[in-house]
């Protein structure tokens, strides 16, 4: 078997934190900001680990970076 090549568009938005945990950054915070209150985004500008359900999906996908 060929060895898995790194999903380079997920290598650019996801990263593993030193505890081995996948984390993204979050959504909605590129335009129409001004109507949010600031703790909404405050909120948004921290980082949001990945949900169980895609993990081991984007695991594999990063390659060696992930496991």
């Amino acid at each position: 078997m060929s060895k898995l090549k790194t999903t380079k568009a997920l290598s650019k938005r996801i990263r593993v934190s030193k505890n081995g945990k996948l984390v993204r950054n979050r959504a909605g915070k590129r335009h129409l900001n001004s109507g949010m209150s600031p703790k909404r985004r405050r909120k948004l500008r921290r980082p949001a680990p990945v949900g169980q359900g895609f993990e081991k999906r984007i695991k594999r996908a990063l390659g060696h970076a992930a496991s």
